[in-house]
């Protein structure tokens, strides 16, 4: 029985043998990856350094450079709208000017025209007073010459 029993731990109970494996793949990958690890902070340590020092002042330079620039053509660009925008304002006041002229203009034609209708069919009017007149008159005459000829 004793026989059974180491024949079965040797042949059937890996344990001791899977704990030491275990051991060791625990002991080699975290040797490996401190330095790994260690290796990359370093890295990350000199990209971060070497970004700092150098890249971002560069960086500064050249947004400072075209900030500049671009400001000042956003400048120039203003001003240009702010020229065009007094002009398109002057051209708006001036055509409005010379449409309340030619309006001012077209109102003055046309009350004089209506004077100037109003004057006309006063004369007309009067034209056809005397017209009348000079019927009545004719008329009154011709009825005295045939008053002369009825007594007959």
């Amino acid at each position: 029985v004793l026989d059974v029993g180491e024949v079965y731990s040797r042949l059937l109970d890996h344990r001791p043998v899977i704990q030491g494996e275990i051991r060791y793949f625990v002991k080699e990958f975290e040797e490996k990856r401190g330095l790994r690890e260690l290796r990359v902070l370093e890295n990350l340590k000199n990209t971060i350094f070497e970004t700092n020092e150098r890249v971002l002042p560069k960086c500064e330079q050249a947004m400072q450079d075209n900030l500049s620039e671009t400001f000042k053509r956003l400048q120039a660009a203003n001003a240009m709208i702010h020229r065009l925008q007094e002009r398109e304002y002057e051209a708006r006041k001036l055509q409005a000017d010379k449409m309340m002229a030619r309006e001012e203009k077209c109102i003055a034609h046309c009350e004089e025209f209506m004077k100037e209708q109003q004057n006309k069919r006063a004369e007309v009017d009067e034209e056809h007073r005397k017209a009348m007149e000079r019927l009545k008159e004719q008329y009154s005459e011709m009825e005295k010459e045939l008053a002369k000829y009825v007594s007959f």
